[in-house]
């Protein structure tokens, strides 16, 4: 399942946009990674730390200039300046937000299928929904634009 960022962020009301449009949020992995994967030993690139990264909650799209939602309910844990109840409840209103129906594609499975995205303005989900098959998936990460 794949929700469209872009669709997301045209549907918020105006007041929510102007005031997420200068907000800054906190990416980080080590929830995922440590915290739900379990993962013991040497990350990436030899350190031994978890990456994370402050972005915009909103962002401008490098190629098509359009404006789309930044956030990631498995990876963005926090907004910055604001208190921890406040980021906390925007992020769940735009997490909420974003699992609206509308927002997404359904990718239907079949053989020799092949998918793939733009993270600057898609978010994955992956759904289960294709057992007792298996399904095999390699993730190619291209070197990415700063996000704007």
């Amino acid at each position: 399942m794949f929700a469209s960022m872009y669709r997301a962020y045209e549907q918020l009301s105006d007041p929510i946009k102007s005031f997420i449009s200068g907000l800054y949020a906190w990416h980080e992995s080590i929830g995922v990674h440590r915290d739900r994967l379990n993962h013991k030993g040497t990350l990436r690139d030899g350190e031994n730390s978890y990456p994370e990264a402050l972005h915009p909650i909103v962002r401008t799209h490098p190629i098509t200039r359009k404006k789309t939602l930044f956030v990631n309910e498995n990876f963005t844990t926090r907004i910055e300046g604001l208190h921890k109840t406040e980021s906390d409840a925007v992020l769940k209103m735009l997490y909420d937000h974003i699992a609206t129906p509308e927002f997404h594609c359904r990718f239907r499975w079949r053989e020799n299928s092949v998918a793939f995205w733009d993270n600057r303005c898609v978010q994955h989900r992956s759904v289960w929904d294709y057992y007792p098959e298996v399904r095999h998936g390699y993730r190619v990460t291209i070197a990415g634009d700063k996000p704007i």
